[in-house]
């Protein structure tokens, strides 16, 4: 096992709240300080995500994202000002992560995930978020999570409500089988246009930052180990309500992934 880096004076001091933490320690800092994290997105769920991966001394953040800033990105897109729109989004977060935390190093990818690039970019980091904001990209993200075997930390965010799984298909639970996929989750995607975007339905800001809050600490406890992580769950949220609820799933044995016929893939 590989050392892990030690803190600097300035560390200790920014941490602090982190390292007196029983569950946290100055080790677990430690692990924050050496892991890699892919964000994807850096939208209403990836803007509060990344301030909060920065902010925890997330060592590397890498972020995928094609996309300019909007001026109807702002009522959400926190990480984003008045003054970036046009700008790439990659950029624009960027430079709010160097203000949040000069610790830590930005690996800025201005594209789009693709089949061609995702194995590639997946394999260089430790964990995943998706906060991507269509289920063709988060099918492909948690297929290749899968396959280069990283656990993935994904949510979908609707006007009022939003969800919430972590997922480790390549490890096995307790019951010593493999852990469910986001396709025993959801088999396959919803038919198209049955699921209205962003613009036409619209979404609470507020709902966003409060789920990739959430997200960056489901992040943060795959990182450091600690508490039980949301593997085999998810988390329905309900805004109207202020509701939230946890409901398991299982692995379906006959997934495409890791089903019973796959064993040996």
């Amino acid at each position: 096992m590989s050392l892990l880096p030690t803190l600097t004076a300035d560390e200790l001091e920014r941490y602090a709240r982190h390292i007196v933490l029983r569950d946290i320690g100055g080790p677990g800092q430690q692990k924050l300080k050496a892991a890699r994290v892919l964000v994807i997105g850096a939208g209403g769920l990836g803007a509060p995500l990344l301030q909060y991966l920065a902010a925890a001394g997330v060592s590397t953040i890498g972020l995928v994202d094609d996309d300019t800033v909007s001026l109807s990105n702002l009522q959400r897109q926190v990480i984003h000002s008045t003054a970036d729109i046009g700008r790439a989004k990659t950029a624009s977060a960027e430079d709010a992560i160097a203000r949040i935390n000069p610790h830590v190093t930005v690996e800025a990818h201005a594209t789009r995930i693709t089949a061609a690039n995702a194995a590639k970019l997946i394999a260089d980091y430790d964990v995943i978020a998706d906060g991507s904001d269509n289920f063709d990209t988060r099918y492909l993200v948690s297929d290749t999570c899968f396959y280069e075997r990283k656990p993935l930390v994904t949510a979908a965010l609707g006007a009022m409500d939003a969800t919430l799984t972590t997922l480790r298909p390549h490890e096995t639970g307790p019951d010593g089988k493999p852990n469910p996929t986001y396709r025993c989750l959801f088999p396959e995607p919803p038919p198209a246009g049955m699921i209205p975007a962003c613009a036409e339905a619209g979404v609470l800001g507020a709902l966003a930052g409060m789920v990739g809050s959430m997200m960056a600490l489901e992040v943060i406890r795959a990182i450091v180990g600690f508490g039980e992580p949301l593997v085999g769950k998810l988390l329905m949220m309900d805004a109207r309500a202020m509701r939230f609820e946890t409901i398991s799933y299982d692995r379906d044995p006959d997934n495409p992934l890791n089903g019973d016929g796959k064993q040996s893939a």
